[in-house]
């Protein structure tokens, strides 16, 4: 079996690339910071169905000394997800010094540094890093400045890495519409949430399934690198 690391693997969109990955023969490496329960119950039901095909790995993505870690744990490499993400509002006038460092540490320097700490094992075996982006790194959310910017850096940076790490590491990204509705700090309104809607040519939400067999695909077309496809119903054509 090929292994992946998949960040933030535990839960949402996460579990799901989890899961589709490992019904494709992967080993998956479940990545979590506060989700324990959830990757354990993951986990547990991966395992049932084939003996020791799924772990969970711990991290605050955070601190750069855990990334070291969780890399240095790692043997063996063929597929590196870049999904761990944080998003919530950030206005100018309420925007602090630690919403900064939170949404660009998480969103932005973790993909970088796990690229770079997990880049020979990858070039090793072949293998490839997918990021998940996000359709607003090309058109800025309002009230999301410094998620926005996050997520265009992670744009750039897998252009660069494409660059970067060729020939022996593919490096592409998914850029998710609206998918699964924000949680917790990023909650919207049901009148935003139809606004949105309104906004999408297809005029429905998508799915987790979507954004894992987007993945899937990038990860078995080996002539495919530097490219971000977006996962949005066509909202990008309304904006």
């Amino acid at each position: 079996m090929k292994t992946a690391l998949i960040t933030g693997g535990a839960v949402r969109i996460g579990a799901q690339i989890v899961k589709t990955l490992h019904e494709n023969n992967y080993r998956v490496l479940v990545h979590y910071h506060q989700s324990k329960k959830s990757a354990q119950t993951l986990c547990n039901e991966l395992n049932a169905i084939i003996s020791n095909s799924a772990e969970m790995v711990c991290a605050d993505l955070n601190i750069v000394s855990d990334i070291e870690k969780l890399s240095s744990k790692i043997e063996s490499l063929d597929l590196l997800i870049n999904n761990a993400s944080v998003f919530y509002q950030t206005p100018l006038t309420n925007a602090k010094h630690d919403d900064w460092d939170n949404l660009i540490n998480v969103n932005l320097k973790a993909p970088y540094f796990l690229a770079t700490e997990l880049s020979n094992k990858l070039k090793s075996r072949n293998g490839s890093i997918i990021n998940i982006v996000d359709i607003h790194s090309e058109r800025p959310l309002k009230n999301h400045s410094i998620y926005s910017i996050s997520k265009a850096g992670l744009n750039m940076l897998t252009l660069s890495l494409a660059k970067e790490l060729a020939p022996n590491v593919r490096v592409n990204g998914v850029s998710p519409g609206s998918i699964i509705w924000p949680q917790n700090k990023g909650s919207i309104s049901d009148k935003q949430k139809e606004n949105m809607l309104d906004r999408v040519a297809l005029k429905r939400q998508g799915n987790p399934k979507d954004i894992a067999e987007a993945i899937l695909f990038l990860v078995k077309s080996d002539y495919i690198t530097g490219q971000i496809i977006n996962i949005d119903g066509g909202r990008t054509l309304y904006q």
